[in-house]
């Protein structure tokens, strides 16, 4: 049987080996882990502090052992979107746990190659990072954005990995010279005789390298690895200075495990992989976000379940995650701390336990709870309307930043006609001074603008807030 190797969404290599029922496949750095039955790993995103939240779990770090980078750190070391991986046990309600030890690994830590601005990518060291509004730049990056960001700059990303093994970063932060540069992956097109490999579009030359825990001592194509060096030869080759084999049991048969990523493998809703890990349905398993219909490659969801002796996750429940279409900068109104939300241009935001809480402020609060937030506070939120039609926004990413005059609204428009449109219950209102945009942010006329600017059209507005429910348009830009 062929064996797939897959860079999932870790840097942190777990390695999966199955055949049979669930699919074919294998797979390094697991996919994120939103939960633990009993005791287990957990990896995903770092959503917010006051311990450390994984996935809408609290877990208790008070006796954990934290490692950041393959040295020994601390909780103040982590910062929030970034990928840890915790090993503990989960309470009964299933919201709490306590963590043995959190361990946090980029995806890839290098200089930019080159950034595409209209597509929001950029390449690391020959990997394909995909910015969208799931990412936390860090403040270092000024404005915090793929903006921000010019080619030579030495970045650290963490991600989750898709089926092409391009990286959808949860976090960027910029790093100063002088950091080793580390790129994980799985070894291609192998040139033993010249002690050089590919990780996706890097080629690695090995030859002065120190070779860690690898089979036999020897590197083999299909290797999960990571590579690090500071150097390139004239060819634009790494010169690593060690190089890692990453291959462990993701865990034990009958073991209950959440896994949360990128589906990179598709035959069918029965029969699927997330960052590689096989994954088999069947009549018994619920979906929530969605239904079996709506799966396919690429497709972000989390599964729970347990492992079978082949290593297959035979699914319990897949529930289908929310993407961030919806961004909404202003003020805030109000908030109503004990109901989990708050009011910004008269449109009621949720947050929940899966939302990515961040303090970008000068109050610089660490961990930042919406008992922190005040009326006339600054917020960045980005999520989706939920329940659809509801004019509601359920938050993915919430961001307070210092008060600033710029209001930003992105959404659905519900109704339009010249010179004004409505979002989430918002009136834009256009003029002679408005800049109209189309999706590649070329300059388009009033006309052409609203002639596409029709009902469940993404629309981006940027201007000033008039009242509690208006803004006037200084630009406003249609969006794919």
């Amino acid at each position: 049987m062929k064996i797939q190797y897959l860079l999932a969404t870790v840097a942190t290599a777990l390695f999966f080996s199955a055949c049979g029922g669930g699919g074919s496949g294998a797979a390094n750095n697991p996919p994120p882990i939103g939960g633990i039955v009993r005791t287990g790993v957990a990896i995903g995103p770092i959503t917010t502090f006051g311990s450390v939240v994984v996935n809408g779990v609290r877990y208790s770090t008070t006796t954990a052992t934290f490692t950041v980078d393959d040295s020994p750190g601390t909780q103040d070391d982590l910062r929030v979107g970034q990928v840890v991986r915790v090993r503990g046990s989960i309470d009964d309600n299933s919201t709490t746990g306590t963590a043995n030890d959190v361990t946090f690994d980029d995806n890839v830590e290098g200089p930019i190659q080159s950034i595409d601005p209209v597509t929001g990518v950029l390449v690391v060291l020959g990997q394909t990072v995909r910015t969208d509004a799931q990412t936390s730049f860090d403040d270092n990056i000024q404005p915090a954005s793929l903006a921000g960001l010019v080619a030579e700059d030495i970045v650290e990303v963490s991600g989750l990995v898709m089926a092409d093994g391009s990286i959808s970063a949860t976090r960027i932060e910029k790093k100063p010279a002088g950091f080793l540069f580390e790129v994980h992956g799985i070894v291609s097109n192998l040139d033993a005789g010249n002690l050089r490999f590919s990780l996706n579009g890097l080629v690695v030359s090995y030859a002065t390298a120190t070779l860690d825990n690898f089979p036999g001592g020897q590197i083999s194509g299909g290797n999960p690895v990571e590579a690090k060096g500071n150097t390139f030869d004239g060819n634009g080759r790494l010169i690593a200075t060690r190089v890692e084999f990453e291959g462990s049991a993701v865990g034990n048969a009958n073991d209950h495990v959440e896994i949360e990523g990128f589906i990179t493998r598709f035959a069918s809703a029965q029969d699927f992989d997330v960052s590689g890990l096989p994954v088999s349905t069947s009549n018994g398993t619920a979906f929530t976000g969605g239904t079996a219909a709506n799966l396919g490659l690429n497709i972000k969801v989390e599964v729970e379940g347990s492992l079978n002796a082949s290593g297959t996750l035979a699914a319990t429940k897949v529930d289908i995650r929310r993407g961030a279409a919806v961004r909404a900068t202003a003020l805030v109104d109000s908030v109503n701390a004990a109901g989990n939300s708050l009011v910004m241009l008269g449109i009621t935001v949720n947050i929940d336990a899966l939302t990515r809480l961040e303090d970008k402020s000068n109050a610089n609060v660490r961990p930042l709870t919406i008992n922190n937030l005040n009326t006339g506070d600054y917020l960045e939120v980005r999520g989706t309307e939920q329940p659809a039609g509801s004019g509601r926004i359920l938050a993915s990413i919430l961001e307070r930043d210092d008060v600033d005059t710029r209001t930003i609204l992105q959404g659905f428009v519900t109704s339009a006609g010249a010179p004004s449109f409505t979002i989430l219950g918002v009136t834009i209102t256009t003029n002679g001074s408005t800049q109209f945009l189309g999706i590649n942010g070329v300059p388009i006329p009033s006309a052409t603008f609203f002639s596409q600017a029709t009902a469940g059209t993404l629309v981006k507005a940027r201007g000033t807030e008039t009242s509690a429910t208006a803004i006037t348009a200084d630009e406003v830009q249609l969006e794919q």
